[in-house]
């Protein structure tokens, strides 16, 4: 799926560097230990043997925090200051990829009870404490039991956590999103990018107030138009919302208690019919879809509409006469079609692009 990113590796010029030989699970070349013996405001430090390189711990839990999970595991086999670091490492980043799963030499089922001990292994060392990034993509595994991945996302949402992205691979009965999880108001409170792909989440309106929830995008989700108004008015501070493959949102609501929402995405949703948004600061709406009945309240703050893919040449003229009646400020109108057309379109709008896509 594309919620994966690559962590940023660790380059400070002109510092001194500790480096890390790994043979299989063992470090070879220079190990790193804590020194009991340093007093003061760096009285836990690390030095590795020959080099004599010191560096105060946190520090030392820092550049741990950048590694990758693999590279932070094993630092945390060779020393006790990376170990304790590992307790609460804060970027839980979890994949075939990231563990070390070669696909290509397994078979399917080799390759999720792989996933699944590694995995364990990792929750259970962890002390559930200081994860601020939860990443979690399953895919070639399918078909998961859901005890297994409820009992990897309570070891990680907890008190604290900023990020949530999660993808559930499945060739049959999505895997429902326990809301159980999120009922804490600490843990509601802190969270700010909630994504979810493959799964299905019906207790949305049953969560609760989200007060610090800015971007919320929802891939191939099942949860109907009800359950996601539930679940945004209590979302207030909601800045982009993201919808993808959302194929039982018949009608899209969206609150005017949104305030702060800037950026509307919407691509696919198949049963989708009609939009109804009170969003007031609304400046950016991406549509890819059929044409359907679309409402943007007074709209007065919208500056860009983007449309894609699945256009009549009617549906084109449509669009380019009748949005700005819907969108009285519009500037910027982009069309996409696999169509050549000809429309005449308003002289009021500042620039209009037309894309012809090519299949």
């Amino acid at each position: 799926m594309g919620i994966l990113e690559q962590m940023k590796a660790l380059s400070a010029e002109g510092q001194p560097q500790v480096q890390i030989t790994r043979d299989g699970s063992n470090c070879s070349a220079s190990q790193i230990m804590v020194s009991p013996s340093l007093e003061g405001d760096i009285s836990h430090c690390v030095e590795t043997m020959g080099s004599q390189v010191q560096l105060p711990e946190d520090i030392l839990h820092q550049i741990h925090a950048l590694m990758p999970l693999r590279d932070a595991a094993q630092a945390a086999c060779v020393s006790r200051g990376f170990l304790r670091s590992w307790r609460c490492f804060p970027n839980l980043i979890i994949s075939v990829g990231s563990l070390g799963i070669n696909e290509n030499t397994s078979n399917d089922d080799e390759i999720k009870r792989d996933f699944i001990c590694r995995v364990d292994h990792i929750m259970q060392n962890h002390s559930s404490m200081g994860v601020k990034r939860f990443v979690m993509e399953t895919y070639p595994c399918s078909n998961l039991q859901p005890s297994y991945v409820d009992r990897w996302l309570q070891c990680a949402i907890t008190p604290g956590i900023k990020e949530i992205y999660l993808s559930v691979f499945s060739c049959g009965i999505k895997y429902n999103f326990p809301g159980l999880l999120l009922f804490s108001r600490e843990i509601r409170s802190s969270i700010q990018t909630f994504v979810l792909g493959d799964c299905s989440f019906h207790c949305a309106a049953q969560v609760g107030y989200m007060s610090s929830l800015t971007n919320l995008e929802l891939h191939s989700v099942h949860i109907t138009g009800e359950e996601l108004y539930g679940f945004l008015s209590n979302s207030c501070a909601v800045e982009q919302l993201r919808l993808t493959n959302c194929n039982d949102i018949i009608c899209l609501k969206i609150p005017c208690l949104l305030q702060k929402l800037d950026i509307l995405h919407l691509v696919g949703c198949s049963k989708l019919e009609m939009i109804d948004s009170n969003a007031p600061n609304l400046s950016t709406f991406f549509f890819a879809g059929r044409p359907i009945h679309i409402l943007l309240g007074e709209a007065l703050q919208v500056r860009k509409i983007s449309f894609f893919r699945d256009f009549s040449p009617d549906a084109l003229y449509y669009a380019s006469t009748k949005f700005p009646f819907i969108a009285p400020n519009l500037q910027t109108l982009v069309l996409s079609t696999s169509d050549e057309v000809s429309f005449i379109h308003p002289n009021k709008f500042i620039v209009l692009e037309m894309k012809l896509m090519v299949e």
